[in-house]
């Protein structure tokens, strides 16, 4: 076909040609495959895709989750290790001073041991805590001096301050006088810090031989500064 024909063609001449070329069938087929490939496109972009992204998001947050557990764990990790480490000297103070439960259950021993003794206790009654700081542990001698009004401190900084509180607790027991010397070597045998401060025996007069006493006195025992701020 030369320049001159193709300049004579017409559309109706194209036309023909074109379904001379190919069937009815052939261009079904062509027509069929063009809108599968539109409607897999709009599936795609309507449904698939956000699905897609809604995956994607997820498995990042995934991601995200397991960099933490593992931080977290390697955290925990670190934190049983000190806690191995401060556990010898925790278990040194714990023997000594008292947690808030501990004093508490104090009033109960001390009936235990009155009673197992022939005692009765008439009156145990527990004072306000006074608080020892650690710079007159290190220096007892050195007198306390009134400081200045200063920018209040946080909770934590004036713990760090106190070595311990020292708690005064009131007490009246009858009883004989042997009975009272087993009492206070039972408390003696306890491996908690607890002091007689005050102590007055007075032997009740009467006409046997049971040696019958009334004792009243202050006795202190030493409590964690953390428990009793």
């Amino acid at each position: 076909m030369d320049l001159n024909e193709l300049k004579n063609l017409n559309m109706e001449d194209l036309k023909a040609k074109v379904l001379a070329f190919a069937d009815k069938k052939t261009l079904i087929k062509i027509g069929i495959s063009l809108g599968s490939i539109i409607v897999f496109l709009i599936i795609y972009y309507a449904i698939l895709n956000p699905i897609v992204k809604d995956k994607k998001t997820k498995i990042d947050d995934m991601k995200t989750k397991q960099a933490e557990i593992t931080k977290f764990n390697n955290d925990i990790a670190n934190i049983k290790k000190k806690i191995k480490k401060l556990k010898p000297q925790y278990d040194n103070y714990s023997t000594l001073f008292h947690s808030r439960a501990e004093v508490e259950g104090l009033y109960q021993n001390l009936s235990e041991f009155a009673a197992i003794n022939g005692l009765v206790i008439s009156k145990i009654e527990k004072g306000k805590p006074k608080v020892v700081t650690k710079s007159e542990v290190l220096n007892p001698k050195k007198k306390k001096k009134a400081s200045k009004k200063k920018k209040k401190a946080s909770k934590k900084e004036e713990i760090k301050k106190i070595a311990y509180y020292k708690i005064p607790v009131s007490f009246e027991i009858r009883g004989n006088f042997i009975g009272y010397i087993k009492f206070k070597r039972a408390l003696s045998l306890s491996n908690k810090m607890l002091n007689f401060d005050k102590e007055s025996v007075k032997v009740v007069k009467s006409t046997d031989s049971t040696g019958a006493i009334n004792v009243s006195g202050v006795l202190t025992i030493v409590g964690l500064a953390d428990e009793f701020y």
